[in-house]
């Protein structure tokens, strides 16, 4: 079945659409409270300390959130979320239009609001798995489809806020992305397709994928890390090479590459109707990406880095993709939305890690040795995934489980 056949399936062009138009929010509020704050307060330091309060409340608590979502359903456990959410990021538009504002006042603001983030993309997969049931690939197509979008919304996100600062102040990009996320989450749970969802409360149980989740779902977390620390490493190890050629201009175009890449790639591997299961296939792309890191090491300029960058970016989707595809095959009907967001946090969790982790690499090491270590995560993952696929397959014999983790058990997954 082809994309255009998947978006044909009933309610899935209209759930998606809202979807996207609320994770749209999350492509322009970053951006948008960054300039917001370092406006209002003129200091770089506060500005870099909300963000940073903000990301990890975000990142952090979303399975927690994702927790609410299944227990609950979407109709009744997002509305809130996104409504405390939306209020807040309003609250900060609102002390950051002019200048003066307190920065702890922001700080304490910008806390609250990352811990109210709804997880709208945990969720539509959630939903993806719904619409296609037990059609053999489509799920694999919908998940792709929505990874390859999800990217592009993250590379338009901050386009969208340079045209904002053109004619208003930043704060209204904060403001415009409260607006976002609303009319996005309200058409999102509107949708005959999520109202379907009732939550486990309801009465809603499902099987397991067959996979314990304690052990299942640690394969795809651990590899979404690798990938993460690779990808972290990435932004600011080709910031150092183009500034040690004087072209730092060139970044841009060598990310651009790097989401091509992975555009191209995520696109590709939906379409293809694979034989080997999702969770042999997952540390093989870890190791692709880690090859493709390795080959950076010895780019002598910033055309082969850019080529370098466009093939490591043709596994970093496949990758992420099929991470989802395992955890959503652990976890079972009635933890979806859980599992996919164990494999975000884990992600997002690497990329910061891996952005620190390099800006002390790079003061005291080679850039090609810089290159190597950051291909060194994707390399650990892939061993361990080969490990736990194996060991996912030795539990699945002995006991399927009723897919059901507690959190503390989810949370021993993801520290594996």
């Amino acid at each position: 079945m082809s994309y255009a056949a998947l978006l044909r399936v009933p309610h899935a062009r209209r759930t998606f659409g809202a979807a996207l138009l609320g994770r749209l929010s999350y492509g322009t509020v970053s951006l948008s409270l960054m300039l917001a704050v370092k406006s209002a307060t003129g200091s770089y330091a506060v500005a870099g300390t909300a963000m940073a309060l903000f990301g990890a409340a975000s990142v952090f608590l979303s399975p927690l959130r994702a927790l609410l979502v299944d227990r609950y359903g979407p109709r009744r456990a997002l509305p809130p979320m996104t409504g405390a959410y939306a209020v807040l990021l309003g609250v900060l538009a609102a002390l950051t239009w002019r200048p003066g504002a307190s920065g702890l006042l922001l700080g304490v603001a910008a806390l609250a609001a990352g811990a109210c983030t709804p997880p709208l993309g945990p969720t539509m997969r959630t939903v993806w798995s719904e619409l296609v049931g037990k059609r053999k690939g489509l799920l694999q197509r919908a998940y792709s489809l929505d990874g390859v979008a999800e990217e592009l919304l993250f590379v338009s996100g901050p386009l969208l806020v340079g045209v904002f600062v053109q004619f208003a102040p930043a704060a209204f990009g904060v403001a415009a992305s409260a607006a976002l996320v609303a009319v996005g989450t309200a058409a999102f749970v509107a949708s005959p397709a999520v109202r379907g969802l009732a939550g486990r409360d309801a009465g809603r149980r499902g099987p397991s994928g067959g996979i314990s989740p304690v052990r299942g779902l640690a394969q795809p977390v651990v590899v979404a890390v690798g990938v993460g620390l690779a990808l972290g490493a990435l932004d600011l190890l080709v910031l150092a090479f183009a500034d040690a050629r004087q072209h730092a201009d060139a970044v841009a175009w060598v990310m651009a590459a790097l989401s091509a890449g992975s555009a191209i790639g995520g696109l590709a591997n939906g379409a293809v109707t694979w034989s080997t299961p999702a969770r042999v296939r997952l540390p093989f792309l870890a190791a692709g990406l880690a090859a493709a890191l390795g080959a950076a090491a010895f780019a002598p300029g910033l055309v082969t880095l850019g080529a370098a960058a466009v093939i490591a970016g043709l596994f970093v989707a496949p990758a992420l993709t099929t991470a989802y595809l395992v955890a959503d095959e652990t976890a079972g009907p009635a933890f979806r939305t859980q599992a996919g967001a164990w494999v975000n946090t884990a992600v997002n969790a690497g990329i910061s890690a891996g952005t620190a982790g390099a800006g002390l690499l790079v003061a005291r090491l080679p850039l090609a040795v810089c290159f190597a270590v950051a291909a060194a995560a994707p390399v650990a993952a892939a061993v361990w995934g080969v490990r736990g696929a194996r060991g996912a397959r030795t539990t699945a014999e002995a006991a399927p489980g009723d897919g059901a983790p507690d959190a503390a058990q989810e949370r021993g997954a993801a520290a594996r």
